[in-house]
C-alpha cells in the first residue's frame, strides 16, 4: 500500500486531490525512450503484461532518439503499438517530451515511463499505476532506496550521487522523496498535460519539481531494480559530468519556480555580509578603514540590493508564468477534447 506518510510531507502547500477512476478502466500507455538498445528493446516490450489491474488497453510507445543500431527494428519485432523516430539524437528530456506529447495523443488516461535496457521489472508496472487508479496520486516514481533489502548494488559514487540530489530537491521543495533520479515512473492525464519541460539533457528531477510547484499529488513506490545495465549508460558516460549538467538543471528549474528563494537568498545574503562589514568597522576598527575595504564593502551592499530587486521582480514575472501555465494546460485539454 502506498505511503499516506509520504504524501503529506511531499509539500508545506495544499495539494489538489486526484480522482479516482471508478468503473471506467483507463488506457495505459507504456513509453519507452530508446537510444542504441537494440540488445535489450525486444525483451523489454515483450516482457509488458498485456493486461494490468484496473486497466483497460496496454499499449506500448517507443521513442527512439536518433539510434544507429537495429532498435526501431527490434522494436517492430516485439510488436510495440507505435514507433516515433527522431532521426538524430537529441537528448532523452526531449525523447521524454515527445513520448509524453503522443502518448496524449493516443488517448492516454495513465502513462508509465520504463527504461529501454532492462534494469526495470514490466511486471511491477501494476504496482506503480495502482495509487493512481485508485485516485491516491497523480504521479507514481519507483524508489529503489526506500527499502533497505531492495537497495540494488551500485557503485558508491552513484549511491552518493542520488542521495545527494534526493536531499537538496527535498530540502528546496520541502518533501520527502527517497529517490529522485529514477525515470521508472506513472503519470495521470492530468500531471503529464500540466507538464512543462525544457532540459535537453535528462528531465527526472526537473519533472518532480514542475509537478510539485503545481500540487500534483506524488507517490514514491518501492521495486527491486537491478543496480548496473549491460553495457555503458547512454545518459551517464560519465558521472562528472552527469553531476555538473544535472545540477545545472536542478538550478535552472529552481531559479524558474522560486525566484524569489533564488535570488532573494543570494541577495540578501551579500547584502547581509556587507551591513556587518559597516558595523564591524563602524564600531570596532581602531584605525581608518583601508580603501580596498571600502569599496568591497559597498559593492556587497550594491549588489546584494541589487539582487533582492531582482527577486522582486522575478517573483512578479513568476506570477504571469503561472497564468500562462494555466492557459497552456487549457489548451492542451481542449485540444485532447476535439
Amino acid at each position: 500500500m502506498p505511503s499516506k506518510k509520504l504524501l503529506k510531507k511531499v509539500s508545506s502547500k495544499k495539494r489538489r486531490m486526484p480522482k479516482a477512476y471508478g468503473k471506467r478502466k483507463p488506457c495505459l500507455v507504456v513509453l519507452i525512450p530508446a537510444l542504441n538498445e537494440e540488445r535489450t528493446i525486444g525483451s523489454v516490450i515483450r516482457a509488458i503484461p498485456k493486461k494490468i489491474q484496473g486497466m483497460g488497453k496496454v499499449l506500448v510507445l517507443v521513442v527512439d532518439d536518433g539510434s544507429t543500431d537495429r532498435t526501431m527494428q527490434k522494436a517492430r519485432q516485439a510488436r510495440a503499438d507505435k514507433i516515433v523516430s527522431h532521426g538524430v539524437n537529441k537528448g532523452l528530456g526531449i525523447a521524454f517530451r515527445t513520448g509524453i506529447e503522443t502518448a496524449l495523443g493516443m488517448k492516454a488516461d495513465i502513462i508509465v515511463n520504463i527504461d529501454a535496457d532492462g534494469q526495470f521489472n514490466p511486471e511491477d508496472i501494476e504496482k506503480i499505476v495502482a495509487p493512481i487508479v485508485a485516485g491516491k496520486a497523480d504521479v507514481v516514481t519507483c524508489s529503489r532506496f526506500k527499502k533497505k533489502a531492495l537497495e540494488p548494488k551500485m557503485p558508491a559514487v552513484k549511491k552518493f550521487g542520488n542521495r545527494l540530489f534526493t536531499r537538496m530537491i527535498n530540502f528546496f521543495t520541502k518533501s520527502n522523496f527517497t529517490d529522485t533520479q529514477c525515470g521508472f515512473r506513472a503519470y495521470s492525464k492530468e500531471a503529464a498535460l500540466r507538464l512543462n519541460l525544457f532540459a535537453k539533457f535528462t528531465y527526472t528531477q526537473e519533472t518532480l519539481i514542475d509537478l510539485i510547484n503545481k500540487r500534483m499529488c506524488i507517490e514514491g513506490v518501492a521495486c527491486r531494480v537491478r543496480g548496473q545495465r549491460e553495457g555503458q549508460s547512454r545518459v551517464v558516460k560519465s558521472w562528472y559530468r552527469y553531476g555538473i549538467k544535472a545540477l545545472l538543471i536542478v538550478v535552472r528549474t529552481l531559479r524558474d519556480y522560486k525566484p524569489m528563494m533564488f535570488f532573494g537568498g543570494m541577495g540578501a545574503l551579500l547584502f547581509g555580509v556587507g551591513v556587518i562589514g559597516v558595523l564591524y568597522y563602524w564600531l570596532f576598527s581602531p584605525v581608518p578603514t583601508p580603501g580596498w575595504i571600502v569599496y568591497g564593502i559597498g559593492i556587497l551592499l550594491l549588489l546584494g540590493f541589487l539582487l533582492i530587486m531582482l527577486a522582486l521582480i522575478a517573483d512578479m514575472l513568476d506570477r504571469q508564468r503561472k497564468i500562462q501555465e494555466e492557459i497552456l494546460y487549457k489548451l492542451r485539454k481542449k485540444e485532447l477534447e476535439k
